[in-house]
């Protein structure tokens, strides 16, 4: 059989600085993700590995690797860097640049918490546009920052496997619900007529409002269809939780069992809510770790509730609010939208491990 003709495979040998360039990039948690993989896959193929090996290895395709060979042998350390755009020729030196992205990463100025692309500049005696031309190509952004916690929970892992494995491959003859409150909804009234749009202009509301009571709502999403079971109740106690799941055993045909995906609020693992589980054997909860809700996905629906209905609106009682949130969830149960998991629990668990490592180290 005739081997399939292809790019031949070009060895590369790397200087003494290189491979420390290629180290330094790789192992700084902060640099630009992109970079840094580029890096790995070049310290790779220094190494002798074949590209297949290599991509396999590091999870990317085969021609992500023979790619960054080739660049490589071609333009060595500056091959890995983004192009530049076409236009005038570049007057910053390399060394600008890294010095840049090195303070940017690595150090502050002293009067604040992160570089501004105004301080940036003085320091280097460059423009601002230069600043953020380099922020840019290597993905940087000072002035965010994101949030994480990590779970202190002692079962995360068992915990993070059963929940994925419920909304990847959810059982036979069972339907799978993910439940939880919205507790405290306001039925805010703006202090003046919200002012509609016009062409040029957004809508116009005021800043204040006036309070005219809360009430709470249950919701348990279908994980398979989208479709919601929801309850509206002026608290949410054990009996009020225990009276929801009532309602979502007469919903959910009798021949079906019913997986629960729900947190750790202590309502849920009351004595009366555990008798009622045995009472109801066809149903099976399955909770999610501690500080760990984003997993449940009717959270997802909360939020586009928020988003798309409460956040702009004004009710004067609390039943023009219950009204509203009626219509809404009706509507949406005509045309649901199931809300898809695309993420493994070993990917979960592996973005895990890294935000521990970077933390420890």
């Amino acid at each position: 059989m005739m081997r399939q003709a292809g790019r031949p495979t070009v060895a590369i040998e790397l200087t003494e600085d290189e491979r420390a360039t290629l180290q330094r990039w790789a192992r700084r948690h902060s640099s630009s993700q992109a970079l840094a993989l580029r890096s790995r896959i070049v310290l790779a193929v220094a190494e002798g590995g074949a590209n297949t090996a290599i991509a396999a290895r590091l999870g990317v395709n085969r021609a992500t690797v023979a790619k960054w060979r080739h660049r490589f042998a071609a333009d060595r350390l500056e091959g890995l860097v983004d192009a530049p755009r076409p236009g005038a020729e570049r007057t910053i030196g390399d060394e600008v640049i890294e010095a840049v992205v090195v303070e940017t990463l690595e150090t502050a100025p002293k009067d604040a918490t992160h570089w501004s692309t105004r301080t940036m500049a003085e320091r280097h005696g460059i423009s601002r546009q230069t600043v953020s031309e380099i922020w840019r190509a290597f993905g940087l952004k000072p002035w965010r920052q994101d949030e994480f916690k990590v779970s202190p929970d002692p079962d995360l892992i068992e915990k993070v496997r059963d929940l994925v494995g419920l909304y990847l491959s959810p059982p036979v003859a069972a339907a799978v619900y993910a439940l939880d409150e919205k507790p405290q909804i306001q039925a805010l009234n703006r202090s003046a007529p919200i002012l509609p749009m016009l062409p040029t202009t957004p809508s116009k509301a005021t800043h204040d409002y006036v309070r005219n009571g809360t009430v709470d709502l249950f919701a348990a999403l279908n994980i398979a269809t989208g479709t919601v079971i929801t309850d509206l109740r002026k608290s949410h106690t054990a009996a009020d939780f225990i009276a929801f799941l009532n309602k979502i055993d007469t919903e959910v045909p009798a021949e079906l069992d019913v997986h629960v995906i729900l947190d750790n609020l202590s309502t849920h693992k009351t004595p009366a809510v555990h008798e009622w589980l045995l009472r109801h054997r066809r149903f099976h909860f399955h909770f999610t770790p501690t500080y760990g809700s984003w997993m449940n996905l009717v959270e997802r629906w909360f939020s586009a509730l928020t988003t798309k209905k409460l956040q702009r609106s004004a009710h004067r009682s609390v039943k023009a609010l219950a009204a509203d949130i009626t219509a809404w969830v009706e509507n949406w149960n005509q045309n649901p939208t199931p809300f898809t998991w695309h993420k493994t629990a070993d990917q979960i668990l592996d973005r895990l491990a890294g935000y521990c490592r970077a933390i420890n180290k």
